[in-house]
């Protein structure tokens, strides 16, 4: 927790156990997804939500704040990759972006999830804490 903070803390602050549990806990809390200019670890979490909103399993927007183009190559990226037939057509929507926090917030407002559903919030929560049970199980054997 302590390489997670820095500055001024806003809001609740969770403890959880790992990585899993953060996403997991951020997930089940959250009504969009936003990521900022970031390194690694944002991009792990904002491609794992992504990837989350094709599979069905939660129908939340996801969006980028696009401070001075920074995330222009990856959203090139992502056309390519609907050009060349990896992502459907259909699931190039479920990346907001703009270049300002107003524009984002009212592209995720006006946001409308095109698939054909979601997956049980029950079910997810039962893989949840069958993985939980699971990792706790291991760590102490």
């Amino acid at each position: 927790m302590s390489k997670e903070i820095t500055g001024e803390t806003v809001g609740e602050v969770r403890p959880v156990a790992d990585m899993h549990q953060r996403k997991a806990e951020m997930a089940r809390h959250s009504d969009c997804f936003i990521a900022l200019p970031g390194g690694y670890g944002t991009m792990e979490e904002l491609l794992e939500v992504i990837t989350w909103a094709q599979l069905g399993i939660h129908d939340k927007p996801v969006g980028l704040l696009n401070v001075d183009g920074y995330y222009n190559s990856l959203l090139s990226f992502v056309d390519k990759a609907v050009d060349d037939g990896f992502i459907n057509p259909s699931q190039r929507h479920i990346i907001v972006s703009a270049p300002t926090p107003q524009e984002l917030l009212q592209k995720l407002e006006e946001y409308v999830p095109l698939h054909d559903g979601v997956v049980a919030q029950a079910l997810w929560e039962v893989e949840q804490l069958e993985l939980n049970t699971s990792l706790q199980s291991q760590i102490a054997s």
